[in-house]
């Protein structure tokens, strides 16, 4: 478990949660999931001192539930979201590193560059990641080596170094901006996640419509669609939290005073934009795999087109040897009387005649467009 204070300028790590508030700022107090639960006296008797109020047992579960989607609830004393973010999957086969990106397959081996496979539903893993938050206490409840919490320690500790005015890129005023400043990076990284998933699903797109492959790595195709669904429902839930959380930020008292309207203002504004990158990336995914499905459905009427000209092809030949089939049969009746049958130029004249009519078939197909590419 990490303590820090953080206000106006200043950011800095505390040894252990201290005994009172301080003056100015607020408390992020960060841990991992497995050390929640053994600290969670410790930190309910710290929030009463402090006058924050309790946590409720019912989100003590949700903070320690790894399988828990994205979702808000509010008390009188405290709001609680948790927001699902993309962690690494199981370990697996080695991939490219411009492959490893959680949730995109790698390249199947002997299509494309040399790379072991890695299916899509054991490359995503989403973790949830619980926010408890107060006036002046921000509780974040992580999976363990949370690269979130990580990356939000060196950066608020190099904002806390700068002395002149950063303009946006500034230290977070309240535990609710900090909240979503978190939120907002973890969207980010599905934004990310796009450019992968685009390439992924385009080179499989590409085997699916080249017409000289005979594609059979058909659970490759299901895993990349499992991991957008996998995508879009996560994504579905995260709306629906963050739309509550605006909703309920929206029937907070009125805040006294115009430095104090002006950052409950800037929460809303930040609101609003992390929902907009959850739409971007829900309409993406939703593009994605409405283009996968459009591919699937061309590789198929592709078959169906190939295995027509096929068909058209036979049909023309049988048609032009039918004929023949039906000259030869007559000169191979056992009869005296038939025509040419005796003559020394009768050979000759039949076979003449064969060639006159397959060549004439031959002729009248091709200028009805029965034979050769359908786009000539």
């Amino acid at each position: 478990m990490r303590v820090f204070r953080c206000g106006g300028e200043h950011f800095e790590a505390l040894p252990a949660v201290p005994d009172e508030l301080p003056p100015q700022g607020f408390l992020w107090i960060g841990c991992a999931r497995h050390e929640f639960e053994p600290a969670l006296p410790g930190l309910q008797a710290a929030l009463q001192r402090w006058g924050c109020g309790t946590l409720v047992d019912e989100h003590v579960a949700d903070l320690l539930n790894a399988q828990l989607p994205s979702r808000f609830d509010y008390t009188s004393w405290y709001d609680l979201m948790v927001f699902r973010r993309l962690a690494a999957g199981p370990a697996g086969p080695a991939v490219p590193a411009a492959a490893a990106m959680p949730g995109v397959p790698a390249t199947p081996t002997g299509r494309g560059p040399a790379a072991p496979q890695r299916r899509s539903q054991d490359a995503i893993d989403t973790r949830p990641v619980g926010f408890a938050v107060f006036d002046r206490v921000l509780l974040t409840v992580h999976p363990a080596d949370c690269a979130v919490r990580e990356f939000f320690v060196q950066r608020l500790a190099t904002l806390s170094g700068q002395a002149e005015g950063r303009g946006s890129a500034r230290m977070p005023s309240s535990p609710a901006d900090l909240m979503l400043r978190m939120v907002n990076h973890i969207v980010d990284s599905y934004l990310d996640l796009r450019r992968l998933l685009t390439r992924e699903l385009g080179a499989l797109q590409q085997q699916l419509l080249d017409p000289k492959s005979r594609y059979a790595d058909w659970q490759s195709l299901l895993d990349a669609r499992a991991a957008l669904h996998l995508l879009e429902d996560t994504c579905e839930d995260q709306r629906s939290a963050l739309q509550e959380w605006i909703d309920a930020l929206d029937e907070w008292p009125d805040a006294a005073g115009p430095q104090a309207q002006r950052e409950r203002e800037l929460l809303r504004v930040r609101s609003r934009d992390v929902q907009e990158h959850i739409e971007r990336v829900l309409g993406h995914v939703r593009r994605v795999e409405s283009s996968a499905e459009a591919a699937v459905q061309m590789h198929f009427s592709a078959l169906g087109h190939r295995t027509n000209d096929i068909m058209r092809t036979l049909t023309v030949l049988t048609a032009v040897f039918l004929p023949l089939n039906l000259i030869t049969g007559f000169f191979g009746m056992n009869f005296e009387a038939l025509p040419l049958i005796h003559s020394a130029r009768g050979f000759w004249l039949s076979f003449a005649l064969m060639l006159a009519v397959g060549a004439g078939l031959g002729l009248y197909f091709w200028r009805k467009r029965y034979l050769g590419s359908s786009r000539g």
